[in-house]
């Protein structure tokens, strides 16, 4: 056979079985990511849920370690959730994080992975280590979905669909992003500007002592995006807690308590998967008792919201979105449910089901 002829069957065999041509890539920090064929031995360092709806049934079988913590410590109940419907999940071995520098790049490498998925913050956080992990021959595709915006949800999302060999979800699910954050804005620009005041808090401390708001971020970022007044932009950066009296002095129309499944937290406003609405509500009637907060247009208004924090940075986080700008905006958004949204995102796209406290108005009860 000659020189043209094997050249032509190389051609056709990648044309035939497009698994066996190299897949390129641009992931989250606009890197160029080559891969000989979609990942089949997967190091998973954060963003679970998005792994999960992009790389469809039988994703988890191709992890072979991640970063557990974050996952299992942060969401115990949405952890547990998966555990039962995923049994395999329990068997996967720990790789550490980079949140409490535990991350082991030794351990990354003993699992023999053909990707190592990561957060950009993750990334970030390594630094020069990553070069011995590209050294041992394993590609690195990073992944950001806490900037909030639609650009970055996306390039995410559809980076993770190519690695994985599951274009067709990746660009369904990108595309019913984009759709969704449209629809919102084309609502909002029909409503007109709000001049709403939004504080939010990650109510995970307790009443006691201030938790983190955001500024440039997570719900900083989409507070910002929805035309919200966000009373910590500028004066925090990524996140950190705003001082009490400018809270007050700034009496925000709308107050989000974030809350989540956090254990040995017994003051924590606890929302997300097994949330009981009367613990929820007992929780954050505890937080209205500080000083000053009674005379606040939010709590006077009706307008204090638990939200759950493990919903931000995520592919389903439009309906996040969609519940603080019917907040913002209700006449605009009468017709929107957020919660029945969820309830179909994860119906189509998870092995789980969305059951819990996700979005929740404080009606009062446990005053």
């Amino acid at each position: 056979m000659n020189k043209f002829l094997i050249a032509t069957a190389i051609a056709l065999i990648g044309l035939v079985n497009p698994a066996l041509a190299d897949i390129t890539l641009t992931d989250a920090k606009g890197r160029t990511v080559s891969l000989p064929k979609p990942a089949e031995r997967v190091v998973l360092g954060f963003y679970y849920e998005d792994y999960l709806a992009v790389a469809g049934p039988g994703a988890i079988d191709k992890v072979v370690a991640l970063s557990l913590s974050t996952w299992k410590d942060w969401r115990p109940n949405q952890f547990a959730a998966y555990e039962k419907a995923l049994p395999g999940l329990a068997a996967i071995p720990d790789v550490g994080n980079t949140e409490d520098n535990t991350f082991s790049i030794e351990k990354v490498i003993a699992a023999k992975p053909d990707l190592l998925i990561l957060a950009a913050w993750s990334y970030d956080a390594l630094g020069e280590s990553i070069k011995q992990i590209e050294a041992a021959g394993i590609p690195v595709v990073t992944l950001d979905y806490n900037a909030q915006t639609v650009e970055k949800h996306v390039a995410s999302t559809i980076a993770l669909g190519k690695a994985m060999g599951a274009e067709d979800r990746a660009e369904k699910l990108a595309a019913g992003y984009q759709r969704a954050m449209a629809d919102i804005e084309r609502r909002i620009e029909q409503a007109g500007p709000t001049q709403k005041k939004v504080y939010v808090e990650l109510a995970q401390k307790g009443p006691a002592e201030t938790g983190n708001s955001y500024g440039d971020s997570m719900w900083g970022a989409l507070v910002d995006r929805l035309g919200g007044r966000n009373i910590a932009k500028g004066q925090v950066g990524n996140w950190g807690p705003l001082n009490p009296e400018y809270v007050l002095a700034q009496r925000p129309d709308l107050i989000f308590l974030a809350g989540s499944e956090w254990v040995n937290k017994p003051q924590s406003v606890q929302v997300g998967f097994g949330a009981d609405p009367a613990v929820t509500e007992a929780r954050i009637a505890a937080y209205l008792t500080r000083p000053g907060w009674s005379d606040l247009p939010a709590v006077q208004n009706g307008g204090v919201h638990a939200i759950y924090h493990g919903g931000a940075r995520t592919i389903s986080d439009y309906v996040y979105a969609q519940y603080i700008a019917k907040q913002l905006y209700p006449d605009a958004f009468k017709d929107v449910d957020p919660a029945k949204n969820l309830e179909d995102f994860y119906r189509a796209w998870l092995p789980i089901e969305a059951k819990g406290v996700f979005v929740l108005p404080y009606k009062g009860v446990g005053q």
